[in-house]
């Protein structure tokens, strides 16, 4: 009995070793898409609350970028960027009214000059998530 095992298991893992597996061709490494959007840190600035106490103004704010070059200078520049945006959005919120909403056009506007002056040139869009004055 046990020689008639040992020429069956030769010829299965024989076979084995014949067969190309199913997934042969996935295990190349495909081209990733180069990133188009990231999403910054809150940025945070001291504003002044409904109640006449100093309350915090939290923006969430991202860069997309479509050009691949422009998005890796953006990326690089990330700190940079940060600084900038929140220096726009300090100075915004030192005039802000008491209690009054931001106004997310005006600092749109604003934060993309910001984008374009730091990167060099124009291409990118600042898009911004939530803002909130606690």
């Amino acid at each position: 009995m046990r020689r008639a095992l040992i020429p069956s298991a030769l010829a299965l893992a024989l076979a084995s070793l014949a067969a190309q597996p199913a997934f042969a061709g996935h295990g190349k490494e495909e081209a990733k898409a180069a990133p188009t959007y990231f999403a910054l840190q809150p940025l945070t600035a001291t504003a002044i609350r409904r109640d006449g106490r100093r309350g915090v103004l939290i923006v969430e704010a991202g860069v997309q970028a479509m050009d691949p070059k422009l998005m890796e200078r953006a990326q690089q520049s990330e700190p940079r960027l940060r600084a900038a945006f929140a220096q726009v959005l300090m100075t915004y919120a030192s005039g802000l009214p008491r209690g009054a909403p931001p106004d997310l056009n005006y600092l749109s506007g604003k934060m993309q000059g910001a984008a374009d002056e730091v990167l060099g040139r124009k291409g990118s869009k600042v898009l911004l998530g939530s803002a909130i004055v606690n």
